[in-house]
């Protein structure tokens, strides 16, 4: 019996057999099968019967039953090496161990013959050639690492391991059935709907052989973990793969179940919580408003840039009721399934209980524009979303520890302006399950309640999503996916697959460090640069290393070349246009009409179809371009490309009528009859030849039908080690799919190599394999060359075999094809040639015409620079002029004041003369008048006349006598006084006019200094007719005036 046949359905008919081998839909966690191990056929062997280890197994069954065991949940941690002493060793407080089920879930049918209509032939697929090591009891049965530890604990036991054969059910309501081989006899029976968890063993280990699946008790809360080993390694995944699908076709009722056994009863403990998420954004008003969700698929609706608010309301639907205390931290991030230290904390607003008191309120302010949040502020890309994670630490007075509710929900990020139409309101709620187990001795210290520890807390969606999980986080495989699986007719779309960007910090260090040394030598590649490259490039740093192992990391030349060769025409636009909407048609970066990624590759390869254009644009190239795009802008990828192309041989396989690509078929060919001669037989037996399934391989590098997370590790190699590289991996290809390569036909073969083998590589650890296995295979240079030269002599001699009459024909055929080539190239060329000129003429007439309008531009302003010269010689005689003016009226100006002062000085002088001199008159006059007082006082006839107070009186004398002398007297009197009067008079007018005269003297010498000031600062600036207007109004010196008239002498001096 083949390999195919150790699955196979009840009907032992080989017809029905099917054959699921794809990897990548394994609930497993993936690692490489050892590569070294020989390729052969099995066949499946039937082992002798065990009635005494099944009599023993049946008699412990019984006697576990007898003694009413209590089966404790312990932590898989706690296991031990004493775990593997007989049942009847074992403690209370050890997990017990068995090799077969537990009585109070399975069901020990009696011994006799098995009926093979149970299970039905067409509701199960069974497996043979499996060993049942055993079972034991496991707390937590999603749990990876706790799940290997019990399977190494069961491996190295000391019990017995016995053949089983077990039954898989294809119907959504079947069950899984484990029978001993031995006897015929049905060991277990469980719904598959109560198996929750599948596990492979670690490649490496003692337990790459084995493997298992953990299942919950029936009316209990404990969890078993049966564990098998398989005789096949091989058959391992795709058993597992069967579990996959009927995991699939029984979610609906599995979910049933799960809900009917978790929901909680009043007095269990299992705690049911309400967690609901609300998202609330600054709406400009001073509010917050709760961000709309999208109708159809409930994803946030987020605005950029806008500060939001994180609404959590924590509600308790079930059981006896915990006091929450308060929440110490609510944490926020981008994406889903993130690391704990990952997590962003966010600052808290307020908590509380609602009004209503029935639930616990938590918000938290959230600033999108910080760094850490730059993923959930930047808009998304349409018909994409992203996941956040958001999470709170509850303090509940009951529990010990803290408990944390984590949602993960979609988001879609839109710009600050845009507006909702049709969107829905409703909160987005999740159900938690939490159990918990009261610990012993402890009661709260005030009330004197319980305390309790958690024991899990599951979300309800996350049971759904875990049934059909690999235990390494594996993608969940699609409805869409596995109907393509089923019909095996769907070719893989290029472009599928996803690239991890995940890399250990360790690997980072070395390739930072080796960047740096590299960097400063390019000139030579560093040592430790070949490990790291067969390891695989981080998907981070692939741009720059992929540019440094081309050379062409600072072709400047090439970027300048590039923008010129994107403006000219190519002949083959249309076939281009046609070949970039059939090229990554699953990435999202080019499966958008007209949009930037298509642009980009289209660019590229008219460029390079005008660069090359002995090659020019062939099918294939587009798929290499766009790998290079998804890592670096269009400039540097056409760079690389060209060295691709050139320096590294790749254009070489198109010339020649393809006759290099030939001889690297007839190479491959050699080596597969080298180390893979069955295979190498079995092709040529169905006339299967290399370039029927391996063009793609060598024409477009892997690029076009495989998963990215390959294509990329082979452009690192390629970039490395130079094309025959693709030589490691085509041997790699055909190794690992060698068994099932001999089962197939020759269609079965094409069909392989174009539907399925492409799609076992969708998982980034089995490419990671099939590199590894790459790197390991042998292909000497020596022996390639060797092969090279076998070609080129099979190829003369089957020239020189040929008829000559025929060979002349082919000649004849080629040298007319190649001259209807160079016909054509040559009307191109004349064309060009015409179209350059007319150009070229066009360019001389406008060239011409912008030459005479520049020598008019320059006639006029030779013209102007004359007038200006002109013009500028008359500004300076002017200013000569005006300076020489200035200078005179400045001497002047000056000489005038030297007068003025001077005439002041004079005036001064006579002023003050004029003053002496009437004072001295003054003094005069009163002395003089007190002489002639003191005379007439000592005369005594005029003392009668006159007082002392110097009035006149009348003396006693006749009237008529009297009368006459005093009138002489008196106008004698009167008369002096009168002129002396007069004479004061006119001296106090003298002085009045003098003083009028120096004040406006002393005003004209200011107005002439300041003139002269403004004048010496500013005479370059003011013109001839201002100074002469400005020296025109001066008024005019003041003459000289006359002494003044001597006083009149007084009446003394007159009679003297």
């Amino acid at each position: 019996m083949e390999v195919g046949s150790s699955f196979v359905k009840a009907s032992l008919s080989s017809e029905n057999v099917p054959v699921l081998n794809h990897e990548e839909y394994v609930l497993v966690n993936k690692q490489s099968e050892d590569p070294s191990e020989k390729d052969e056929k099995f066949n499946l062997k039937m082992f002798p019967n065990e009635d005494e280890q099944m009599e023993k197994a049946t008699k412990e069954i019984l006697k576990d039953s007898d003694k009413d065991q209590k089966w404790d949940t312990v932590d898989c941690e706690h296991l031990s090496g004493d775990c593997r002493q007989p049942p009847e060793a074992v403690s209370d407080s050890q997990p017990s161990m068995h090799l077969l089920l537990d009585p109070c879930t399975t069901e020990v049918l009696p011994p006799g013959p098995y009926s093979p209509t149970l299970p039905s032939e067409e509701d199960s697929v069974l497996f043979n050639k499996l060993m049942y090591l055993g079972y034991m009891k496991v707390i937590a049965p999603r749990s990876e690492s706790e799940a290997l530890h019990a399977m190494a604990v069961l491996k190295n036991s000391d019990h017995s391991p016995f053949p089983v054969t077990l039954y898989v059910p294809n119907i959504p309501d079947g069950s899984v059935r484990i029978i001993d081989q031995s006897s015929s006899t049905e060991i277990a029976s469980f719904p598959i709907y109560k198996v929750l968890f599948c596990v492979r063993g670690q490649n490496g280990t003692p337990e790459c052989d084995c493997f298992a699946f953990t299942e919950s008790c029936s009316g209990t809360e404990e969890f078993q973990i049966h564990v098998f080993s398989c005789e096949i390694k091989e058959a391992v995944s795709r058993i597992l793969y069967s579990f996959s699908t009927a995991f699939r076709r029984s979610s609906k009722q599995a979910s049933d179940h799960v809900k009917d056994n978790i929901f909680p009863t009043p007095d269990s403990d299992v705690f049911v919580f309400n967690v609901s998420l609300e998202v609330r954004e600054d709406d400009g008003k001073g509010n917050f408003s709760p961000v709309p969700k999208d109708r159809e698929k409930l994803f946030f609706k987020l605005k950029q840039g806008l500060e939001k608010k994180v609404v959590i309301t924590v509600q308790q639907m079930s059981n006896k009721e915990l006091a929450i205390e308060r929440c110490f931290g609510m944490l926020l991030s981008p994406g889903r399934n993130v690391k704990n230290s990952d997590m962003h904390l966010l600052d808290m607003e307020c908590m509380g209980k609602s009004n209503d008191g029935k639930a616990y309120v938590i918000t938290g302010m959230w600033n999108p524009n910080a760094p850490t949040f730059l993923v959930l502020n930047e808009e998304t890309p349409k018909d994409k979303h992203v996941y956040m994670t958001v999470a709170v630490d509850m303090v509940v007075t009951e529990v010990i520890e803290p408990v944390r509710f984590l949602l993960e929900t979609l988001v879609h990020v839109y710009p600050a302006n845009q507006r909702f139409w049709y969107f829905s309101r409703k909160t987005y709620t999740e159900t938690f399950y939490m159990r918990l187990k009261q610990c012993e001795g402890k009661s709260h210290a005030n009330a004197g309640d319980a305390i309790y520890e958690v024991m899990s807390l599951h979300r309800e969606s996350e049971r759904d999503e875990e049934l059909v999980s690999s235990s390494s986080g594996g993608d969940q495989i699609s409805p869409q996916e596995d109907d393509a699986e089923e019909e095996s007719d769907n070719e893989l779309s290029s472009g599928t697959g996803d690239v991890s960007k995940d890399c250990p910090e360790k690997i980072l260090y070395s390739w930072g460090e080796l960047l740096g040394r590299w960097h400063s030598n390019l000139g030579l590649r560093p040592k430790g640069l070949s490990s790291l490259v067969k390891s695989g490039v981080p998907e981070a740093l692939r741009a720059e290393v992929w540019q440094l192992l081309a050379g062409c990391h600072d072709n400047q030349t090439m970027l300048d070349k590039y923008r010129i060769l994107i403006t000219k025409e190519s002949p083959q636009e249309s076939v281009i246009t046609r070949d970039i909407h059939r090229t990554f048609p699953a990435h999202d970066y080019f499966k958008d009409t007209g949009g930037d990624g298509q642009e980009s590759l289209y660019k590229i390869c008219k460029a390079y179809s005008v660069y090359d254009e002995e090659i020019g644009y062939c099918q294939g190239h587009s798929f290499l371009v766009a790998v290079l795009l998804l890592h670096m802008p269009e400039e540097q990828a056409f760079c690389v490309l060209v060295k691709i192309m050139y320096d590294y041989g790749l254009r070489d396989l198109y010339k020649n009528n393809l006759e290099d690509l030939r001889s690297k078929f007839y190479q491959l060919e050699r080596l597969m009859q080298e180390q893979l001669p069955d295979l190498y037989s079995h092709f040529l037996e169905l006339n299967l030849e290399a370039h029927m399934y391996a063009s793609q391989w060598f024409l477009t590098l892997f690029t076009a039908k495989f998963p990215l997370c390959m294509v990329f590790h082979i452009i690192d190699l390629l970039l490395y080690e130079g094309l025959n590289v693709i030589f490691n991996v085509a041997l790699a290809l055909l190794k690992t799919s060698k068994e099932d390569l001999l089962q197939a036909d020759f269609e079965g073969a094409l069909k392989f190599f174009r539907v399925q083998l492409p799609k076992r590589y969708r998982a980034e650890e089995n490419a990671r394999r099939l590199m590894e296995q790459a790197c390991n295979v042998k292909v000497p240079t020596k022996k390639l060359k060797k092969y090279e030269r076998e070609y080129q002599m099979m190829r003369e001699n089957q020239l020189q075999q040929e008829d000559p009459l025929d060979r002349y024909k082919k000649e004849n055929r080629r040298l007319q094809e190649a001259s209807m080539r160079l016909e054509q190239e040559n009307d191109d060329l004349a064309h060009e040639l015409v179209t350059s000129k007319i150009a070229l003429r066009n360019d001389l007439d406008q060239a011409e015409d912008k030459a005479d309008v520049l020598n008019k531009e320059l006639l006029l302003t030779k013209q102007k620079l004359v007038e200006t010269e002109e013009e500028k010689q008359k500004q300076e005689e002017e200013t000569a002029q005006l300076k020489e003016i200035f200078r005179k009226q400045l001497e002047k100006a000056e000489s005038e004041i030297k007068k003025t002062a001077a005439i002041i000085a004079e005036y001064k002088q006579i002023c003050s003369q004029l003053s002496s001199r009437l004072e001295k008159q003054q003094t005069a006059s009163k002395e003089e008048l007190e002489v002639v007082k003191g005379k007439v006082m000592a005369c005594k006839h005029c003392s009668e006349i006159f007082s002392k107070e110097g009035t006149l009186k009348a003396p006693a004398v006749p009237r008529e006598s009297r009368g006459m002398e005093t009138d002489d007297e008196k106008d004698a009197l009167k008369k002096q006084l009168r002129e002396m009067e007069l004479d004061l008079a006119q001296t106090k007018l003298q002085l009045v006019e003098a003083k009028c005269k120096i004040q406006e003297l002393e005003h004209q010498r200011g107005a002439l200094m300041s003139e002269i000031q403004v004048a010496k600062n500013s005479w370059f600036s003011k013109t001839l007719s201002s100074i002469k207007t400005a020296t025109g109004t001066q008024p005019p010196l003041p003459q000289q005036q006359p002494p003044p008239p001597p006083m009149p002498s007084s009446p003394k001096e007159g009679s003297t």
